[in-house]
């Protein structure tokens, strides 16, 4: 009967029935990055026929509601998902994906169907749900006729939803109660029981822990604190504004308070990935490093406009095929609001950008010549496609240590990976395509560039680089500052590896917020 509804019709049909029966098994998954901050909760309810859970993600209260249609192998038939991009975001968006065959057929809000490339017994995924992780090992156990013996192995297809096609899962035996899941560029240590029930386990690449519980409270999405501390010389106003395109952006304006006339002001920009206005991600939710440097600048008698990315906070979603040009419109839409503040002086106006906000302020900077400066932090001056390479270079050399075939068929499955996923991305594909020395030699406004050492990220080298082609074009106000044993936060860091959970600090350093907050004062008086 299911495979006769439509997809459209089909997923409100089984988020409909949310109520679980009272028989179902109930129990919480959480996921722990490091040993100290919980980033999602999950509640689950299984029955034989179907999984009903939901998970929050406790940095921008994003929520998925879920259910899966699980048949007698163990296999799953049709996910029906609806998401709440942030804890402002009330009508969501329904989704459904269905099994047919060797492939998906994928229904996502009103967009036309599609069909995603799979094979026979694919097991879709959501991510990071760890309840669908579990039903991999339950499925991995109807394979190998419900053993997984020390050394016994079982593979089947996965399709994490919202990769552009399936790959392989192998699920391989440990010990007896123990099992290791490897997919993509992932791998887990399982604890499990006999019967295919997740117990916990760990992703020691991400930092992550998967701890299980018993049933929990529904989850609600924690309301965050944007505010002044006390006794600041600056008052915190939560700010709506609109870009040209109709996206709503939430954030932050910090007002220096006891200061005659119109103050200078400063819009940050973010790196890649989803962050709030404080540059605060869920894998990091101790990194707040734009509420420390508008605190910094406030005490200074500096403004800050601070922005929620895209799908977070109370920012609209937009459309998927949303690259960094547009985020560039996202800033130009930031700095016309300033220019409509009477408390605010509009000739003197900067940039802050750290990461890709690095590759986007000189863009904003580049139509809009009337900026006073802008800070670079950790900017990149060669195209995306060698930051890459840099990264996974670092990744199989210095990191896993790999040497000849094995290092050469790691590099190999980098790149393939990162074809495949710019093909379906276009931000990727942008990322990998664009030049920003080029932007910089058209550049003309004044430019601090700050980089720390021990950045594996983005190679210390691309300072200069960046540096030499600003000077190239004829900007003759550019300024760089390194900082030793510091990373790409710029927090302090001898080695400059991607385990960023692991650090004792995550703050920033206060030598780099101090000379950003220098050369700023200067060039904004």
């Amino acid at each position: 009967m299911r495979a006769l509804l439509a997809a459209a019709a089909l997923a409100p049909a089984l988020l409909a029935a949310q109520t679980p029966d009272v028989s179902a098994d109930r129990y919480s998954f959480y996921l722990v990055v490091g040993d100290r901050d919980t980033v999602i909760t999950e509640r689950v309810w299984r029955m034989p026929a179907q999984i009903h859970g939901e998970f929050l993600e406790h940095q921008r209260g994003a929520r998925v509601s879920y259910v899966a249609a699980l048949a007698p192998d163990a296999s799953i038939t049709t996910v029906a998902a609806h998401t709440y991009r942030s804890a402002a975001d009330t009508a969501g968006e329904i989704a459904t994906f269905e099994v047919s065959g060797d492939q998906v057929v994928a229904q996502i809000g009103a967009s036309e169907r599609a069909r995603i490339p799979g094979a026979v017994g694919l097991v879709p995924m959501i991510n990071p749900s760890a309840a669908f992780i579990e039903q991999v090992i339950r499925r991995a156990l109807v394979i190998n006729r419900g053993l997984l013996t020390p050394g016994a192995t079982a593979t089947l297809p996965v399709l994490v939803i919202g990769a552009p096609q399936s790959v392989t899962a192998t699920v391989t035996g440990v010990s007896a109660d123990s099992v290791v899941l490897s997919y993509a560029s992932v791998t887990m240590r399982l604890a499990v029981a006999a019967d295919g029930r997740l117990l916990g386990g760990r992703a020691p690449s991400q930092g992550l822990t998967i701890v299980r519980g018993p049933a929990g409270d529904p989850l609600v999405a924690p309301v965050k604190d944007y505010t002044a501390p006390p006794g600041a010389p600056y008052r915190a106003q939560d700010v709506t504004i609109r870009t040209p395109a109709g996206i709503r952006l939430t954030g932050t304006l910090t007002l220096p308070t006891g200061v005659r006339g119109p103050v200078p002001a400063v819009v940050t920009i973010t790196g890649s990935g989803p962050e709030d206005r404080d540059e605060q991600s869920p894998a990091l939710p101790a990194y707040r490093p734009f509420r420390q440097l508008a605190d910094t600048l406030g005490r200074r008698g500096i403004a800050v406009l601070r922005l929620d990315d895209r799908g977070m906070g109370g920012s609209d979603v937009g459309p998927r095929t949303v690259t960094s040009e547009d985020f560039a419109d996202d800033i130009r839409a930031g700095v016309a609001y300033l220019r409509t503040r009477s408390e605010i002086d509009c000739a003197r106006i900067a940039l802050v950008g750290h990461s890709e906000g690095g590759v986007i302020a000189p863009i904003v900077a580049e139509s809009d010549p009337k900026l006073r400066g802008m800070v670079l932090m950790a900017a990149t001056a060669s195209p995306g496609s060698v930051i890459l390479r840099s990264q996974q270079h670092y990744l199989v050399d210095t990191v896993a240590k790999l040497a000849g075939e094995a290092r050469e068929s790691a590099l190999a499955q980098y790149q393939r990976n990162t074809d495949s996923v710019a093909a379906a991305v276009p931000w990727l594909r942008w990322f990998i395509e664009h030049d920003p020395s080029a932007v910089a030699r058209r550049v003309r406004t004044p430019v601090l560039i700050v980089q720390g050492e021990a950045d594996h990220q983005v190679p210390a080298s691309e300072a200069e680089k960046l540096a030499a082609a600003f000077r190239a074009g004829g900007n003759r106000r550019v300024t760089v500052r390194t900082f030793p044993e510091t990373n790409h936060l710029f927090v302090t860091d001898t080695t400059g590896g991607f385990a960023y959970e692991r650090l004792p600090s995550l703050d920033v350093r206060r030598d780099v917020l101090g000379a950003i907050a220098g050369w700023l004062a200067d060039t904004l008086r």
